[in-house]
């Protein structure tokens, strides 16, 4: 096993350095935002521009504090896709958003409309969803996705099929939105697994140092059917997630197996 690629220890030194990591990168997302703002008269390529200054910076902070990095593995898409990823951290919205070139995601209208940070999601090409719109939103968004192709483009936009973070080894169903933007778009989708919620965990609170990894692997069989994508999308996803996981030295237990459940349950939240 090569240094790095398994979590360090979680010591009294790495919860200051947690601590002065959040203190640096609330005052460096201020002042980039702030003295970036002049750039969002150039449109999406401009707060692209910041975009990627910003996740680069918040990517040098945690190697600096916190001693964690990111191994890439697979390619990084470049052109128009759906990019379908694990989500189990804040840090893993970093690492794919720094590895792809247009970005995009998402988002709660609401969070769209909060000053700075909304006018970049919108600038760079991020999507409101309104859910209370229901199944409506899903068609809306689609709708939203096929105007953009026709005029400037997608890029990558980054979704979470299970709908929410999750610790590592746990398994929550995949959503059906994945899937219905696909259709409606035809748009290739590239699944991505990871480990990082081994370093960087849910609560966002209590960062390991160390080597997460990243992982795109190859797009979906687009000539696979509708019915068939999701089964063939989560077991790509969590069958590599998992050996991410065991590589970081998570010992994920057989069907039934209490005890090896809560002792990995209790060392991810510790």
């Amino acid at each position: 096993m090569t240094d790095g690629a398994r979590p360090g220890a979680l010591t009294p030194w790495q919860y200051v350095q947690n601590v002065l990591f959040y203190a640096h990168v609330a005052c460096a997302t201020l002042i980039i935002g702030l003295f970036g703002l002049p750039a969002l008269r150039h449109g999406r390529a401009g707060a692209n521009r910041i975009a990627t200054r910003w996740i680069a910076y918040m990517v040098w902070a945690a190697r600096i504090h916190l001693r964690l990095t990111c191994e890439i593995r697979g390619t990084p898409p470049t052109h128009d896709c759906i990019v379908a990823a694990k989500h189990q951290s804040f840090w893993d919205i970093m690492v794919i958003a720094h590895a792809v070139p247009r970005r995009a995601f998402i988002m709660k209208r609401e969070v769209m409309r909060v000053p700075v940070m909304g006018w970049y999601a919108w600038k760079t090409g991020c999507i409101p969803i309104d859910r209370s719109r229901g199944r409506d939103a899903m068609a809306a968004i689609s709708s939203t996705i096929n105007q953009r192709l026709s005029a400037e483009g997608l890029g990558q936009l980054i979704i979470y099929p299970e709908g929410t973070r999750t610790l590592p080894g746990q398994r929550k169903p995949y959503k059906q939105g994945v899937a219905t933007i696909r259709e409606g778009t035809g748009l290739p989708v590239v699944p991505v697994a990871v480990n990082t919620g081994m370093f960087w965990p849910r609560s966002g609170w209590g960062i390991r140092p160390g080597r997460a990894v990243v992982e795109f692997l190859p797009p979906i069989d687009p000539t696979i059917p509708a019915e068939g994508f999701l089964p063939r999308l989560r077991a790509e996803i969590e069958t590599h997630s998992d050996r991410l996981m065991a590589e970081a030295g998570l010992v994920l237990p057989e069907p039934g197996d209490a005890d090896d459940a809560a002792r990995n349950r209790s060392h991810l939240r510790s």
